[in-house]
């Protein structure tokens, strides 16, 4: 019996698993890198060990570091969560070879799912349906999609639609592909427009029987990664779920897997091709535990323990969550890090989350704060209790997709079922919001707040000195008149003969306003600011802490708007820096190999 487990993770996975421990009575450790010290994964563990590291990115990955954590913290037992070491068959390996129990599958199912080329040969041999692998350098045919195949999660994954796009695809999809798995070995599939992404869960214990709960349908994806996923799929017909069934139990037996693991697949029309088999537990497992009524960890640690699976449970209603990452999708999904001053999401849904008020968001590692998952007894109702719950969060401090998400689903197209990996492609999501009754409704809040005896701040006798108030939103600078005597902490605004209730909170110089109009957050315009803030004309910054890969042009070059001036990595993905208009290059600040922080000006464009 496991009776104190090391979680070789971090963040909302890490939370989640400490979760199931206390409902099983088994002792936890956290283990933490320097960033981390402070997270809600090392709070909530009954005990914690960091881990030393050359950098906090590479921390979680040092299998030797973890398991002398395990055994200077007295653990029996290792969990690896996803990602980082959890598909890794090394891992397993040192792990046993310490004398401790491997909550997962055998590393021989690991290695043999480790490489996807491989894999896809073995599931041809055992029969599951899979799509030709393409030559990258003698590839003729497009479109065509690149892929990683030491990994996934969307790196290392491009969409090629011409052979003179292939080189330079290539050559960036390695370079993701080594940056996030260590492995730049890419492979080129045939691309399947308008498919579904559909997966089944699998659950296999060590004594022959698998379990298929169900398929999960997750074809919402930006970046070929994943935001919304639900079960069941609104495609699938019986028939094709019990061919969907065979199939991933063919996949599960061919490699004697034993834990929780996931077969995915492309689904077009009726047909459906293999993917891959993830090793491991699924981010989106979420929605399988609300339809069918159990806790995977705590079967995995069954498993693991040796008992055997019952009988299979019967799956009721419907679920669908939706993954909050801190990134704004209205400037290709630019990850954002900083202090999450609050973080609240009302209303009868589950929130696994590894983050709480006054987490500081770290650059080192991948930017989605939680998963908000609804159950409802049909779609419908679960589409339309995770969009209402999501549009009543308090989310202040950092950029999210929260209103994207919202905007999905709601989206007709959704609602009848009509999605595909191309959804976002195909529907445009206009996330602008019409800033100027928010701005009033931060200055009449602050005014509030200011008040000295019966009159706020800025008060005049003079309806010529009528106050102002200027705020940043974004790179536009709002400015609003406001009568003091209005001035109130609860601020409800006659919108057009519509009264709206606004709630506004203030962190320093950012301001963020809450309503039912959705949520905007507004930053103080100093009266006078200082001479070192003032960019140059055309001065291009860095939108994040990262590395510089490439440098695509050259000082005295021309450009045009939308062309490649820089390539940062952060979070172990690939940004551009686009041009915003036409002229020439006058200053490059940059090279190669350079590491940035936010704000840093990397190139000045004067334009033409």
């Amino acid at each position: 019996m496991i009776q104190t487990l090391l979680i070789a993770n971090r963040g909302e996975i890490a939370c989640r698993i400490i979760r199931t421990c206390r409902d099983l009575g088994i002792r936890t450790v956290a283990v933490f890198s320097d960033p981390d010290a402070d997270m809600p994964h090392v709070k909530l563990a009954d005990a914690s060990v960091r881990l030393p590291g050359a950098s906090p990115a590479e921390t979680y990955l040092r299998a030797d570091l973890i398991v002398e954590a395990a055994r200077q913290a007295g653990a029996d037992a290792v969990h690896p969560g996803y990602g980082f070491l959890s598909e890794n068959a090394d891992f397993p390996r040192a792990v046993a070879a310490a004398g401790l129990t491997w909550v997962g599958p055998t590393c021989e199912a690991i290695e043999a799912m480790g490489s996807k080329v491989a894999a896809k040969k073995r599931m041809a041999a055992a029969g599951v349906p899979v799509l030709p692998e393409l030559d990258p350098e003698t590839v003729t045919s497009f479109p065509v999609l690149i892929k990683a195949s030491a990994g996934g999660g969307g790196r290392g994954m491009r969409i090629v639609r011409s052979a003179a796009e292939l080189p330079d695809a290539l050559a960036s999809a390695r370079r993701e592909a080594e940056s996030a798995f260590g492995d730049a070995t890419v492979f080129c599939e045939p691309l399947l427009e308008r498919a579904r992404h559909v997966e089944v869960q699998v659950l296999a214990d060590k004594h022959g029987t698998v379990w298929t709960l169900g398929e999960r349908e997750c074809s919402i994806q930006r970046r070929h990664q994943k935001i919304i996923e639900e079960t069941p799929s609104p495609a699938v017909s019986p028939e094709v779920r019990k061919r969907l069934f065979e199939a991933a139990v063919a996949a599960a037996e061919s490699i004697g897997y034993v834990s929780a693991g996931t077969v995915e697949f492309m689904l077009q029309g009726d047909e459906f091709y293999f993917l891959e088999v993830n090793t491991r537990l699924q981010v989106e497992h979420p929605v399988t535990e609300l339809v069918y009524g159990i806790d995977l960890v705590e079967w995995q640690l069954r498993i693991a323990e040796g008992e055997p699976l019952p009988e299979l449970p019967a799956p009721n209603g419907h679920a669908i969550e939706a993954r909050v990452y801190a990134e704004d999708p209205a400037h290709d999904w630019r990850p954002a890090s900083g202090v999450l001053h609050r973080f609240e999401v009302p209303g009868d849904v589950r929130v696994d989350s590894g983050v709480e008020d006054g987490s500081v968001v770290s650059v080192h590692y991948d930017p989605m704060l939680a998963k908000v998952i609804a159950w409802a007894p049909n779609r419908a109702a679960a589409a339309r209790k995770l969009a209402g719950a999501l549009a009543g969060s308090k989310i202040h401090g950092l950029v999210t997709n929260r209103t994207l998400l919202v905007d999905i689903l709601r989206h007709p197209a959704f609602v009848s079922g009509q999605t595909h990996t191309g959804f976002l492609t195909e529907h445009s999501f206009d996330t602008a919001i019409a800033p100027k009754p928010f701005a009033l409704a931060a200055a009449l809040a602050q005014a509030a707040s200011r008040r000295v005896g019966a009159l706020p701040l800025g008060w005049r006798n003079l309806r010529s000195q009528q106050p102002k108030a200027r705020y940043l939103f974004g790179d536009e600078v709002i400015e609003v008149e406001y009568d003091p005597a209005q001035a109130s902490s609860d601020v409800v605004l006659d919108l057009g003969g519509v009264r709206t209730r606004f709630s506004v909170a203030v962190y320093g110089d950012v301001v963020e306003v809450d309503s039912p109009l959705g949520s905007v957050t507004l930053r103080v315009v100093p009266r006078f600011p200082s001479p070192e803030s003032v960019l140059a004309p055309g001065a291009l910054v860095a939108p994040m802490p990262g590395n510089v890969v490439r440098v695509s042009v050259s000082a005295g070059q021309s450009v045009a708007a939308g062309d490649e001036l820089i390539v940062l990595e952060a979070m172990k993905m690939e940004h551009r820096v686009l041009a915003p208009a036409a002229g020439v290059v006058s200053e490059l600040l940059v090279a190669q190999g350079k590491q940035v922080n936010a704000g840093d000006v990397l190139v000045v464009v004067e334009e033409s």
